[in-house]
């Protein structure tokens, strides 16, 4: 049975179909939010899910979405409105997708991370307080972890990025993987993205890109005000901010555009494009 909730044609807005398109998709206090988005040009937009979306996380083929009742999976999503399936997992406030080139969803909720395989969920670890997965890692109140929850380090970790270098949020400062967790910035990070060569971060009140060196992080010139509480990296640079402007950036004017998506409590954003 599709855990997809009713919305109303006056809260979708029709989405024009175009052939490979690319979707951002936005977690919020009222539902996931799809925007059709063409590298930094933001198109129409509308509600995809409604309800308490705490997370979502998109990768191999697949969208995945934490809710307050159960994690929720879609699939071809670009080109067709997506129908979310309930997996069983219960409440979920972090969810994962992705990693190492395996196509899996590791989801997190009330002490317990486990493993999507097939249809059912494996546990690999109990772990109370974590905040984000990122492939093999963990980000939680204790620090960062595996996914079977041994502790490598650091404390009150928000959010983790593990492609390419490493780099851990924290609320003591930016941390990146080197001979242990070397200073990368100071301040309390509270989320961090990385694709492997783009690298993200912000605190409460400011947005870093990381230069050339793992501890070399430029203050980013943003065109509103705001927390940014998500980055996610596809053709090019997407943020969103906890009032729900959505920015991407474009590399041709060497500056960020938005487009204030009218949800309020952003959580998360996740992009997807076209097979």
């Amino acid at each position: 049975m599709s855990a997809e909730k009713d919305i109303t044609l006056e809260e979708k807005r029709v989405y024009a179909a175009t052939s490979g398109r690319t979707e951002a998709f936005v977690a919020c206090g009222v539902g996931l939010a799809r925007v059709a988005v063409s590298d930094a040009l933001v198109g129409e937009f509308g509600l995809a899910w409604r309800g308490d979306a705490r997370d979502v996380a998109a990768g191999a083929g697949r969208l995945a979405l934490a809710t307050d009742e159960d994690v929720l999976l879609a699939s071809g999503t670009t080109d067709e409105e997506p129908t979310f399936e309930p997996t069983g997992f219960g409440p979920a406030t972090v969810v994962g997708v992705g990693g190492g080139g395996v196509e899996r969803v590791v989801a997190a909720g009330e002490g317990r991370v486990a493993r999507l395989d097939g249809e059912e969920w494996t546990t690999l670890c109990e772990l109370d307080g974590v905040r984000a997965i990122d492939s093999d890692l963990l980000a939680a109140e204790s620090g960062v972890h595996r996914l079977d929850g041994t502790h490598v380090g650091l404390r009150s970790a928000r959010d983790v990025a593990s492609a390419g270098l490493p780099l851990a949020a924290t609320d003591d400062g930016l941390y990146y993987l080197g001979n242990g967790w070397m200073d990368a910035h100071d301040g309390a990070f509270g989320t961090v993205a990385s694709d492997g060569e783009r690298a993200h971060a912000a605190t409460e009140d400011a947005l870093y890109e990381r230069g050339g060196a793992p501890d070399d992080w430029a203050l980013v010139d943003l065109p509103v005000e705001g927390r940014v509480v998500d980055v996610a990296h596809a053709e090019t640079t997407y943020a969103v901010t906890a009032e729900g402007t959505l920015l991407a950036y474009d590399p041709a004017e060497g500056a960020w555009r938005d487009r204030p998506l009218g949800l309020a409590d952003a959580r998360a954003i996740a992009v997807i494009g076209a097979e």
